[in-house]
């Protein structure tokens, strides 16, 4: 194929790096946790009854997939209840998605978006599209296939990573998004998510059909291979499954003293373990996060405040995804687009560790 061998050449002249033992070791040495297992997919042809891809789904195999995500602070998943939107989100009048475009140039962003991770103030490494939830100032706005929570018909819920929790009843209005901007510079106050994972499949056919064709075939995969496992899959939320909303800090009895934030850290943190326990996980379909040339994409949210960033991912991969990396914590070299905060310090130590 032609295209196929234009991207060979640039990546030759480029310089890419495509060899994987290459890419592992450097991982390796930025203290990434690895999967060292060499059966990453399915006989050709797959004899295991996954689904395909069609014959003529063209995907990037040639460039250097490492590196191809941008640096950011936060994430915001927008309640639509659609798998597919307009080819821009926030250019929607009206949406939730536009008013917080709208208003976010007026709301400065926090670093401290996760208890582990308050300090990253900067990228840890130099490895091609790794970053420290610390080291980016952006906040992109998706929207995402979860329904709203509220009883309110023009109230939107919405996720929030890497702080992994949820802010539910946000008016769909500048005052809303206003607020909402207000709640996370505050970063106590929401619920946390009761899963182990979250895992967003970009699904937005107005942008690139690939990940429209991609995202319901991995989302099937995902769950047979997790329900396998002895894990509940759910692709909605719950208010009944919530726990309680977070605490802002709590003000000193001494008038001087600015507020104690140690009780709070403490109870966020406790709800993060308890959620990284629990063998649950939640799948959404999201809109365009980039890099459709490398569909299939998803990103996998932990408790521990790491995301890993996958493309190029068929319905004979899902396997290795639960167990490497769901499961056994650890990145697959062949698949990693990047992330945030996998730098994990202590031998041994997993991506789900704390």
């Amino acid at each position: 194929m032609l295209a196929s061998r234009l991207r060979s050449v640039k990546a030759i002249v480029l310089g890419h790096n495509t060899d994987m033992d290459t890419t592992a070791a450097m991982l390796k040495d930025a203290q990434i946790p690895v999967s060292e297992d060499p059966c990453r997919g399915c006989a050709d042809p797959c004899d295991e009854g996954h689904d395909e891809y069609p014959s003529r789904f063209d995907v990037d195999m040639e460039t250097q997939l490492l590196g191809s995500m941008k640096p950011y602070a936060r994430q915001l998943v927008v309640s639509t209840g659609k798998a597919d939107w307009a080819h821009d989100v926030t250019s929607v009048s009206g949406s939730l998605a536009y008013y917080l475009n709208e208003t976010s140039s007026s709301s400065p962003p926090s670093h401290k978006s996760h208890p582990l991770h308050q300090k990253d103030t900067a990228a840890p490494n130099t490895v091609p599209g790794v970053h420290s939830s610390g080291s980016g100032t952006k906040t992109t706005i998706l929207n995402g296939s979860h329904h709203s929570i509220s009883d309110e018909p023009n109230q939107d819920t919405v996720l929030v990573f890497p702080d992994y929790k949820v802010l539910t009843e946000v008016d769909r209005s500048t005052t809303g998004a206003k607020a909402l901007w207000a709640d996370l510079q505050e970063e106590r106050k929401g619920h946390v998510l009761p899963y182990a994972c979250v895992i967003l499949l970009c699904s937005h056919k107005k942008r690139d059909n690939r990940c429209h064709i991609a995202a319901p075939k991995l989302e099937h995969g995902l769950s047979v291979a997790l329900e396998r496992e002895h894990w509940e899959v759910h692709t909605q939320l719950s208010s009944h499954d919530l726990t309680d909303a977070l605490s802002p800090p709590s003000s000193s009895s001494s008038s001087s003293s600015p507020p104690s934030s140690s009780n709070s850290d403490s109870d966020y943190l406790s709800q993060l373990k308890s959620a990284s326990d629990s063998k649950r996980a939640l799948i959404v379909k999201v809109s365009h996060i980039g890099g459709h040339k490398f569909s299939g994409n998803l990103i996998i949210y932990k408790p521990t405040g790491a995301s890993v960033w996958y493309g190029r991912v068929t319905p004979h991969n899902v396997e290795a995804v639960v167990r490497d990396t769901i499961i056994g914590g650890k990145v697959i070299p062949m698949l990693l687009r990047g992330g945030l905060n996998l730098v994990v310090k202590g031998k041994g130590k997993t991506l789900n560790d704390w």
